[in-house]
């Protein structure tokens, strides 16, 4: 995979996380969440880290390490096969399969709060950002975007209508 390629599945998880992140800040205003993940993972695993910082500067560093979680997680989908990235529930499916590896797996390991007593609202909450996510990542990268061989196949132009590479033939 070239670094063009991999630059832009970054992106993409990158723009994903931030479009999750407006519907937690949705969830948590409205109490359907009492604690978004990256919180939890940061103030339970790093509270030392946290701990230097004034309140308005941890928020945007627990907001700075879930945009780059979720760069990586639009890295991690370039390893979904191309014909399963052409399905449009890929995207989602993928997003559920992020949530189920932090709550059945992360989650219990590092021994964070919310696993012992989660409302079924809460997880709801959670589950839709996830494929929220997941869409987007999808949207962004999915159906033959990282196996194009030409510039003229990019996905923002294809997808967006927008050329965001600087190509103005086409």
């Amino acid at each position: 995979m070239g670094t063009r390629t991999m630059a832009e599945a970054a992106a993409g998880g990158l723009v994903a996380s931030m479009v999750m992140s407006s519907v937690r800040q949705l969830t948590t205003g409205l109490g359907l969440v009492r604690q978004t993940p990256p919180e939890t993972v940061l103030k339970q695993g790093a509270p030392s880290v946290l701990a230097k910082f004034s309140r308005q500067r941890r928020r945007a560093l627990i907001e700075l390490a879930h945009w780059l979680y979720g760069a990586a997680g639009g890295l991690a989908y370039t390893l979904v096969p191309p014909r399963l990235r052409r399905h449009p529930l890929t995207g989602p499916t993928y997003g559920l399969v992020l949530w189920l590896v932090f709550d059945k797996g992360v989650a219990p390991l590092l021994q964070l709060p919310h696993v012992e007593r989660p409302s079924t609202v809460e997880r709801l909450a959670l589950l839709a950002d996830h494929l929220v996510y997941g869409g987007i990542v999808s949207a962004a990268l999915g159906q033959g975007a990282l196996d194009r061989t030409s510039p003229q196949d990019s996905v923002p132009t294809a997808r967006f209508g927008i050329d965001l590479v600087g190509d103005t033939a086409g």
